[in-house]
């Protein structure tokens, strides 16, 4: 099994939800974070600075068995990508096992 972790522009979270949806992953978690980026500058309005390296971002997790993890990288790629700096990045880490709290079953079953 494998975690797939995303961090996406919030523009770009419905189109990656649905296509994610479309290849046959429906359960993921997600959350509002708010990263740094690379760049340093910062805006003035009305006499107060505004640092404009702080970006907000959707973050999501995924947990698929090893045969999806390709499917579901490549999806999120094609869906999140603007072709722009900030499009985000995509992390993938090894999941050694899971339950599932109501029956007690573990391993990949616990995924369908």
């Amino acid at each position: 099994m494998k975690k797939i972790e995303a961090i996406i522009r919030k523009s770009k979270f419905s189109t990656v939800k649905d296509a994610l949806h479309e290849v046959g992953v429906n359960f993921f978690s997600y959350w509002d974070v708010t990263g740094l980026g690379n760049e340093q500058e910062g805006h003035v309005y009305r006499g107060i600075s505004y640092s404009t390296s702080d970006i907000q971002r959707r973050y999501i997790s995924i947990v698929v068995n090893d045969n999806f993890e390709k499917i579901t990288i490549n999806t999120i790629i094609e869906a999140a990508s603007t072709g722009e700096v900030g499009d985000g990045k995509i992390f993938v880490s090894d999941i050694i096992d899971a339950y599932r709290i109501r029956t007690g079953e573990k391993g990949g079953e616990t995924l369908n």
